[in-house]
């Protein structure tokens, strides 16, 4: 499965808009349930407005109804593995924090870790639940 997955987000790559950058990304989620949801980067002329492959990928699974997302795949036409930006993994940790996230780059070099070895100590909302509770 875990090759289907990484053939998804190849294809994925292939649907990137990046005129600026010529950076293309690509990646995909896979569910509990074995489906795969795929997203690419989306460029915009007013950068702040662009958004990554994989909050393309996990946006759509969770709009879709996905509770437990079991696995990430990135890739990229780089040399260089190519790891998600801090926006991302902050997204990661909230949504799918015991998510795999596998990186691989143009010659099939791999890296597996996890969301935790991506992003430690993240914020998550146990600060945020933890502070209401101590007002109340």
């Amino acid at each position: 499965m875990v090759k289907t997955v990484i053939d998804a987000a190849w294809q994925a790559k292939e649907r990137a808009y990046a005129p600026y950058s010529h950076f293309m990304v690509g990646a995909a989620v896979l569910d509990a349930d074995g489906r795969i949801f795929t997203g690419c980067n989306i460029e915009n002329a007013s950068y702040g407005l662009c958004n990554c492959a994989e909050r393309t990928a996990i946006f759509k699974a969770v709009s879709e109804g996905c509770k437990e997302l079991q696995l990430l795949v990135v890739c990229s036409d780089s040399e260089r593995l190519t790891p998600p930006c801090g926006a991302c993994r902050q997204v990661m940790a909230e949504l799918a924090p015991m998510m795999k996230v596998i990186l691989v780059n143009k010659t099939g070099q791999y890296l597996e870790m996890t969301v935790d070895e991506l992003l430690p100590l993240a914020f998550s909302n146990d600060y945020l639940l933890k502070k209401r509770k101590e007002e109340s």
